[in-house]
């Protein structure tokens, strides 16, 4: 039996539905290296010329200054935030974007900026971020851009502290914010007794850094009632094997130079949220003080909360945790939005707790 043959235009027709096909599934395939190479400056960072320089003596350049919640406790916070500028023509971003400023003050703020509100006044300065191209790549381009915003978090903790001459201090840092606050303490704060006599605790949220770079001026913490120590991990569900090994083979950490170079094998920093102590026994879903989605809510007002729903152990220094499957605790957004830090906070209500335990301590120490 013969085949039908086709006519020019419907072998056309034909020719063209399979390059839609073709074209589309290549889409598929390829649309995360498609979409990351849109945020790529396309320029040597050698040659790059970034955006001017806040000055940390103006309100513009504080997202929150000094920011106190109604009951809020004596402790200064120092709080660097994480990754909200995504790219593209720069590799660092500049002070006022409202892109990323919108997504610092819907999302960064309420769920990991306010778990320190019960503590005492917050203060939360902008910087030159690197993108967040920078941290989907390990070019040389982008540690070189990671590691320019590090002059920013310094000069803007200089001009804070001077306004904080005494009194407890809490360092904290998310993502980019982490990685800051890691070489901050360590090239800033380690070598002044007197100001690491303030220090209540450092907080290194969701940030592979190795674990013998604060130590001996700044340990673990090994208990929850530690202080002058830091706690600090990188979240992964329990069952993502692949990411755990991904995050660990790709993470970054400051050399001594204050350069960013591979983990190699160190081990990274692992402090349980949940027992706010180190080691690997499991923490059961009982004791989990309570995770929520905060974005959206205005400061000073608390989220709902989810508790006693998270179990989490430290393996291999990243921190292996239960997953939340209802609505709030879904990925939503765009493609970079979902590679930012979440978009809630797990261990909310446990950061809440630890911090104001550790005060508590650290008040009843130094108490004339």
């Amino acid at each position: 039996m013969r085949l039908p043959r086709l006519t020019f235009w419907q072998g056309v027709g034909w020719l063209g539905f399979a390059l839609v096909f073709l074209i589309a599934a290549a889409v598929a395939v390829w649309r995360g290296d498609i979409l990351k190479a849109g945020l790529d400056p396309q320029v040597p960072f050698q040659t790059y010329e970034p955006p001017p320089a806040p000055d940390y003596s103006q309100t513009s350049a504080w997202a929150m200054r000094e920011m106190r919640a109604p009951t809020s406790g004596p402790a200064a916070i120092f709080f660097l935030h994480s990754t909200t500028f995504d790219g593209g023509k720069d590799w660092n971003g500049p002070i006022g974007d409202p892109e990323a400023d919108a997504y610092l003050e819907r999302v960064v703020i309420p769920n990991y900026a306010g778990p320190f509100a019960k503590a005492g006044a917050i203060s939360l300065p902008r910087y030159r971020q690197a993108s967040l191209y920078t941290r989907l790549t390990l070019r040389d381009d982008a540690r070189d851009a990671r590691a320019f915003a590090y002059g920013d978090a310094l000069a803007a903790f200089d001009t804070w502290l001077q306004a904080h001459p005494g009194g407890p201090l809490v360092l904290a840092g998310v993502e980019q914010g982490g990685e800051l606050i890691d070489r901050l303490v360590r090239e800033r704060v380690a070598g002044d007794p007197a100001l690491r006599r303030r220090v209540v605790a450092v907080y290194l949220i969701d940030v592979i850094v190795a674990a013998d770079s604060l130590a001996p001026a700044f340990p673990a913490c090994s208990t929850a009632t530690s202080v002058g120590c830091v706690v600090g991990w990188s979240q992964v569900g329990d069952q993502n094997e692949g990411a755990a090994r991904r995050r660990l083979r790709r993470a970054l950490v400051w050399d001594d130079a204050g350069r960013l170079v591979d983990l190699n094998g160190r081990t990274a920093l692992c402090v349980n949220p949940v027992s706010g102590a180190t080691g690997d026994t499991g923490v059961p879903a009982r004791l989990h003080h309570g995770a929520a989605n905060a974005t959206g809510l205005e400061w000073g007002v608390r989220p709902a909360f989810i508790d006693r729903a998270v179990a989490t152990r430290c393996q291999d220094g990243i921190l292996r945790h239960t997953e939340l499957t209802t609505e709030s605790f879904k990925e939503v957004g765009n493609w970079a939005d979902r590679r930012k830090a979440r978009q809630y906070n797990l261990f909310y209500a446990d950061i809440e707790a630890d911090v104001e335990r550790r005060l508590n301590v650290w008040a009843a120490s130094n108490t004339p």
